[in-house]
């Protein structure tokens, strides 16, 4: 990685974590947060810290991250370990309503709750998330989820996908679908095809793996290559966009995946759909045609809905990705800049970062790094200040960066969730 070194990437994720000068006398301060993962449990936690009466509206009583839930498919490592209460969440004083939003009334500043309560907020945060998109491809819906799994939400599609790999008899083929731009963690189907290349040259070698994807170019794209053809010859097909890689429909009774140029038999087929923002934010009207949240790039404001602020996957952020270390960055500054609106300041323009490491193999990793600020209405790069992985690095430097992302899930969850 050039321009930005590991302590750098770390203290990034405690930098804006630091409390904020209070609120001004007689300010109004009533905030809800909407979604309690990596973005919306990190907004609640900074809010609270300045004063401000928060509450986190998330259902799920333990949270299932997806960063290393590809580790979980390879047999790397157990599904517990993606799991988070929000123990520390709560001890930090923080009201947690533990039921989903139904419903947001912008007019009235009112969000309904699916337990019949509603809550009245000066500003709301929504960090819902994804939904996924089973109307986009012909064939593919929760019904074949189940036959055809995503996983592309950690939790019961990630333990699915980890048996059927497991139970795929030798010399079978597993089919990996990759949709187009955007959807969430753009490296991680290619992350999950290393792995599951991975295992299956350690576990079953005379099996294959086709990668079938609606793209031509990827993130890391280099990096991931040049791992493939040393570690995986023989074992990882990539089909892209230009020779056939888009699928265009899916049959789960015939366990066969369709482009327009041939039809694919799987042994194992992880179908990744397209995607859009959770369902709540079309209720509220903070999203547009695409499916994605539009937002000021300082303040993370709806740019469709005047107090109500967007995080996480499911906003418009520019050249910023899609991921649990974009999610957290994003929360500390929209927090603060809530904070700062509510208390009659006006917010600064931010610099976030942002860091994906993927695993090609176990002890074997990459990443790419990217420094954002707001340019002409959106979130640049700021060119020169990121940087990728060396692709002639020695195997010492890709232990190393493996090293370095256990770090950073150890200190992004022992921040968020601790």
């Amino acid at each position: 990685m050039t321009g930005i070194g590991r302590r750098a990437v770390l203290a990034g994720l405690a930098a804006a974590t630091l409390p904020r000068p209070a609120l001004a006398q007689g300010a109004r301060g009533r905030v809800v947060v909407v979604g309690g993962g990596f973005g919306g449990a990190t907004a609640a936690r900074v809010l609270h810290r300045a004063g401000l009466a928060v509450t986190l509206v998330e259902p799920a009583e333990t949270y299932l991250a997806c960063p290393f839930s590809n580790e979980v498919i390879a047999g790397l490592r157990p599904l517990s370990a993606q799991a988070f209460g929000y123990e520390g969440v709560r001890a930090s004083g923080v009201t947690l309503a533990r039921t989903s939003a139904e419903a947001v009334d912008g007019a009235t500043r009112q969000v309904r709750l699916a337990d019949g309560t509603t809550l009245d907020y000066d500003r709301l945060i929504l960090s819902p998330g994804i939904a996924l998109r089973f109307d986009a491809l012909s064939g593919y819906d929760a019904a074949a989820a189940g036959v055809m799994p995503h996983a592309w939400k950690a939790g019961a599609q990630t333990e699915l996908l980890a048996r059927q790999l497991a139970a795929m008899p030798e010399g079978g083929t597993v089919v990996l679908s990759v949709p187009g731009n955007p959807y969430r963690c753009p490296p991680g189907p290619y992350e999950r095809a290393s792995l599951i290349a991975w295992f299956l040259k350690t576990r079953k070698p005379r099996a294959k793996l086709i990668v079938l994807d609606a793209k031509d170019t990827f993130s890391k794209q280099k990096l991931f290559e040049s791992a493939w053809k040393a570690l995986y010859p023989g074992t990882l097909e990539y089909v892209p966009l230009a020779s056939g890689g888009q699928v265009t429909a899916v049959d789960p009774g015939e366990m066969s995946v369709a482009t327009d140029f041939e039809t694919y038999k799987a042994d194992v087929a992880c179908i990744i759909p397209p995607q859009r923002a959770a369902p709540i934010a079309a209720q509220a009207g903070v999203a547009d045609r695409s499916g994605w949240c539009p937002v000021d790039p300082v303040t993370f404001e709806s740019r469709l809905m005047p107090r109500i602020h967007v995080v996480g996957d499911a906003a418009i952020a520019g050249a910023m990705p899609k991921s649990a270390f974009a999610a957290n960055a994003q929360a500390k500054v929209c927090a603060e800049a809530v904070i700062d609106l509510l208390a009659e300041r006006t917010p600064s323009a931010p610099k976030l970062i942002n860091t994906c490491y993927s695993l090609v193999a176990p002890g074997y990793g990459i990443s790419v790094a990217g420094v954002y600020h707001p340019d002409k209405g959106v979130l640049a790069d700021i060119e020169g200040a990121g940087g990728t992985s060396p692709v002639d690095a020695p195997d010492s430097v890709r232990r190393q960066e493996a090293a370095y992302a256990e770090d950073w899930y150890r200190t992004i969850t022992a921040a968020v969730f601790g």
